[in-house]
C-alpha cells in the first residue's frame, strides 16, 4: 500500500478521535509526543538536545521523543492522534497529507536541504548530475514518486535506469557503473568506512532541488487548540538545534546514544560537520515561494493534479519572523 493510499486510511481513526491533541493537567505542563522518521541519530539532533537542555521544558512541555524505524509512518501516528507531533521526512510526504486531504500540517522546517544525494564511484567519469544519464541507478521504491521526478524532468533521466535499492551498499560497491541514492549524512560515510573508497557525492538541493527535510508535523485539531504549545515547541527546538551545531552537542548525543545503542560517536560526528559543511540545519524557516516551487515541480511531473490546493499542507504562522 502506497504512503498515500496508506494516509486515506486513518481518516476513519481520526472521525473517531477524542482525545486532546496535546494533554495537560490543571496548571502543568504540556505533554507532547514527538514521533521521529527513524531510530536516534544525528539528524534528529537539535530535538534531542533541546530535551536534554530543558528547552521544552522551560517552555511548559513535556516532551517525550518516540524513535521511529523501518515500517513506522509518522505521519500516521500524528494524524490518528498516536502522537501529538512528528517529524516529516521530506516535503513529498507533507504534499501526500494535503492531496489526501489530512488534517496534519508541517508548522517548521529544520532541514533547509533535503540531505538526499546520488553517490557514484570516484572513477566512473562522473563528474556531475548530468554524467549519470545511462547509468543505472539503484533507488527506494518510495523514490520513485518522489525526486526520482525531480531527476527525470531536470535530466531527461527515464526509468529504464532504475534498479531496485535494498539498503545494502554491496550492489554499488561491486559495479563501478552503478549510481545509488544515499543521505549525505549516512551511506558516504560508511561507503567509505567498510570499503576504503572515499565516493563521488552529489547533493540534489545544491543543484536545485527544492524539497525541505527535517519538518515538524503537527495535526489541525493542536494548531487551533494549542498554538502556544506549538509554537513553544517550534521556538525550543529551534535553539536545540543551535546548540546542538554550534556548542555542546555531548547532552544530545548522549540521550541518542541511550534510545539507540546501535550508534556509535563516530557516525554521530561526522554527520554533525556535514550538516554544518554543507549548511543543512536553518532556524525551522519556510517560505510561500519555495513550497510553490516545489509543487510546481512534483505536479509537472504528474505526482499531483496542478489544481491541488497545495498551501493546505503547511503553515508559516509559528515560524520566526523574517530579518
Amino acid at each position: 500500500m502506497s504512503v498515500r493510499k496508506s494516509l486515506a486510511v486513518v481518516l476513519a481513526a481520526l472521525l473517531a478521535a477524542c482525545s486532546p491533541a496535546a494533554k495537560q493537567a490543571a496548571g502543568g505542563p504540556t505533554t507532547i509526543r514527538f514521533a521521529t522518521d527513524w531510530r536516534a541519530e544525528a539528524e534528529q539532533g537539535g530535538f534531542y538536545e533541546a530535551l536534554a537542555n530543558g528547552e521544552y521544558a522551560r517552555r511548559g512541555l513535556a516532551v517525550t521523543i518516540v524513535p521511529g524505524g523501518p515500517g513506522v509512518n509518522v505521519p500516521q501516528l500524528v494524524a490518528a492522534g498516536a502522537v501529538e507531533m512528528g517529524v516529516g521526512s521530506n516535503s513529498f510526504i507533507v504534499m501526500n497529507l494535503a492531496a489526501e486531504h489530512v488534517p496534519v500540517k508541517a508548522v517548521a522546517a529544520f532541514m533547509q536541504k533535503d540531505p538526499q544525494v546520488l553517490i557514484a564511484h570516484p572513477d566512473a567519469g562522473i563528474a556531475k548530475i548530468a554524467d549519470m544519464k545511462g547509468h543505472p541507478i539503484l533507488l527506494a521504491d518510495a523514490s520513485i514518486s518522489a525526486f526520482w521526478v525531480w531527476l527525470k524532468g531536470r535530466y531527461g533521466f527515464t526509468d529504464a535506469q532504475v534498479r531496485k535499492y535494498t539498503f545494502s551498499n554491496a550492489p554499488f560497491l561491486a559495479d563501478k557503473s552503478i549510481v545509488q541514492q544515499g543521505y549525505l549524512t549516512s551511506e558516504p560515510y560508511t561507503i567509505e568506512k567498510q570499503a576504503h573508497l572515499k565516493p563521488a557525492v552529489f547533493l540534489l538541493a545544491d543543484e536545485g532541488y527544492p524539497g525541505y527535510a527535517g519538518m515538524v508535523l503537527a495535526p489541525d485539531r493542536m494548531i487551533s487548540g494549542n498554538p502556544a504549545a506549538v509554537k513553544a515547541f517550534v521556538e525550543a527546538s529551534a535553539a536545540g538545534w543551535n546548540a546542538y551545531l554550534s556548542g555542546d552537542p555531548a547532552p544530545g548525543d548522549k540521550l541518542i546514544l541511550k534510545d539507540n545503542p546501535e550508534m556509535t560517536e563516530d557516525v554521530l560526528a561526522q554527520a554533525r560537520d556535514k550538516m554544518r559543511k554543507y549548511q543543512v540545519i536553518g532556524p525551522g524557516t519556510m517560505t510561500d515561494d519555495r513550497w510553490a516551487q516545489f509543487f510546481q515541480v512534483a505536479s509537472d511531473g504528474g505526482v499531483y493534479p496542478k489544481t491541488m490546493d497545495y498551501k493546505a499542507a503547511y503553515t508559516l504562522a509559528f515560524l520566526p519572523p523574517a530579518k
